[in-house]
C-alpha cells in the first residue's frame, strides 16, 4: 500500500527519465571542470538524443544563471531532433509575464506534440533578494493563470501582483487538452507545500532516507487534501550502478577522488537554491551519513559535496538499484528524475542495465492530456479567426 493516496493508483509502471545539464553541470570528476563536458547545445542536446535512444520518458531541462543553456530556447531546438521523450522545462514564475508564458509554452507544446511537461520553481532572479513568501505568492498567481489560460476561453485574474479581465485564452491553447501540460513541483517549506497541494500534479523530493520521503510524502498529500486533491510523486536522484556493488563503490569514490572542498562549496553557492530549506535538508543527510557517505545501505551523499540541489546517489549493482526503486514504488512514487556523471555515461549504464527492467510510462499519456491526433486548437487543426 502507498504511503499516502496517488493520482495514479492503478498505475503499474514509473514515468523515468534523465536530466540534461544545461546549467555547467556535466564532470568526469566532481568539481574539476572539464572542457569537453561544457554546456554547449551540441553536448547538451546529445545527452537528449542518447536518453530518448536509451528509452527515457522525460528528460529534466533545468533552469539557473550559470554558463549554458536557456531552458525553454533549447527544449525548442530539441523539437526537431526528438520525437519520442517528453521535456520537463523548468520555468522560474515571474521571469515572464504569466501571459506571455503561456503562449511560448503553447507554442512548445504544439512543436513537440503533447511532449512538455514543466517543472515549477520559485527561486530568486540573478541579483535580487525576494521575501520567500512573495515568491510563492507570485508563483501560485502565475500558475493559476496558466491553467485558466490552458482550461477557459478567457483569462480573468485579481490577484495581488497580476490583474487581468478577460483577455482571449485562444493564442495559449496548448496541444495537450484536459487540463495541459502536467506540472511537477518540489519544495519543503509551507508555502511550496500549500502550492503544489493547491495547483500542481506531481510532488517532487531530493534523496533522503525512506522514513523521511514518507514523511515529506504525507506533508504534501495533508495540503493536497485540504483543496479536494491528490498529487503524484516523484524523486529526483543520481546513480551509480555498474555490474557488481564493489565497482559501484570504487566508482563513486573516483567521482570525488579530486574534489576540493573549498571548490565544492564555492559550486554549491552558484545555485539560485543554495540557501533554500531543501538544500539544507541534503546537507543533513551528509552530517547523518556513515563514514563512507552512505546514510542508508546504498544512498550515497557524497555527490552533494559539489553540488547544491539534490545531493545524493543510488550506488550499487543492477540488482540492487531496481530493488531500491521497486521499494520506492511500492511507497507510491511515479516519477524517477535520475542523472549521473559523467551524464552520457551513466545514462547508458542504467539505460542498459536497469531500464530495460523496468516498466516505464509517459505520465502525461497516463493523464489522458496527449491526443491521438492534432487537436482543434487554433495553433492545431482549429478554425482560424
Amino acid at each position: 500500500m502507498t504511503v499516502v493516496p496517488v493520482t495514479s493508483a492503478d498505475l503499474d509502471a514509473a514515468e523515468v527519465s534523465w536530466f540534461s545539464a544545461l546549467c555547467s553541470d556535466d564532470y568526469a570528476y566532481l568539481g574539476v571542470p572539464d572542457g569537453s563536458l561544457r554546456s554547449s547545445f551540441e553536448h547538451c542536446s546529445d545527452i537528449v538524443k542518447k536518453a530518448e535512444e536509451l528509452g527515457f520518458r522525460n528528460i529534466l531541462c533545468p533552469s539557473s544563471y550559470q554558463v549554458g543553456q536557456d531552458t525553454l530556447s533549447f527544449v525548442a531546438g530539441c523539437a526537431p531532433i526528438s520525437d519520442r521523450i517528453n521535456f520537463l522545462a523548468a520555468i522560474r514564475c515571474g521571469e515572464m509575464q504569466p501571459i506571455m508564458l503561456a503562449r511560448t509554452v503553447a507554442t512548445l507544446d504544439h512543436m513537440l506534440k503533447g511532449r512538455l511537461t514543466l517543472n515549477v520553481i520559485s527561486s530568486d532572479f540573478p541579483g535580487e533578494v525576494a521575501d520567500s513568501a512573495f515568491r510563492y505568492k507570485r508563483s501560485h498567481e502565475v500558475v493559476e493563470i496558466l491553467r485558466q489560460a490552458w482550461t477557459r476561453d478567457t483569462i480573468d485574474h485579481d490577484g495581488e501582483i497580476y490583474q487581468f479581465k478577460g483577455v482571449s485564452t485562444e493564442p495559449a491553447r496548448p496541444y495537450q487538452q484536459n487540463g495541459g501540460p502536467l506540472l511537477y513541483f518540489g519544495g519543503y517549506s509551507p508555502d511550496a507545500l500549500e502550492l503544489c497541494g493547491a495547483q500542481c500534479d506531481v510532488y517532487l523530493m531530493w534523496p533522503e532516507t525512506k522514513d523521511q520521503l514518507a514523511d515529506r510524502m504525507r506533508a504534501a498529500n495533508e495540503r493536497a487534501a485540504a483543496h479536494g486533491r491528490t498529487l503524484d510523486y516523484g524523486l529526483r536522484v543520481h546513480m551509480v550502478v555498474r555490474d557488481t556493488e564493489q565497482e559501484a563503490r570504487e566508482y563513486a569514490e573516483h567521482l570525488v577522488s579530486k574534489l576540493d572542498d573549498e571548490y565544492g562549496q564555492l559550486i554549491r553557492n552558484r545555485a539560485h537554491d543554495s540557501g533554500s530549506l531543501g538544500v539544507s535538508h541534503q546537507a543533513r543527510a551528509r552530517e547523518l551519513a556513515d563514514k563512507f557517505g552512505y546514510v542508508e545501505p546504498n544512498l550515497w551523499t557524497g555527490i552533494g559535496r559539489a553540488r547544491s540541489g539534490c545531493g545524493a546517489a543510488l550506488v550499487g549493482s543492477t540488482d540492487k538499484v531496481l530493488s531500491a526503486l521497486e521499494e520506492y514504488q511500492k511507497m507510491g512514487i511515479r516519477a524517477f528524475i535520475l542523472s549521473g556523471y559523467p551524464h552520457l555515461d551513466e545514462a547508458e549504464h542504467f539505460g542498459t542495465k536497469v531500464l530495460p527492467q523496468m516498466k516505464t510510462c509517459s505520465l502525461p499519456h497516463a493523464y489522458g492530456r496527449v491526443p491521438s491526433e492534432t487537436p482543434a486548437t487554433p495553433l492545431g487543426n482549429g478554425e482560424r479567426h
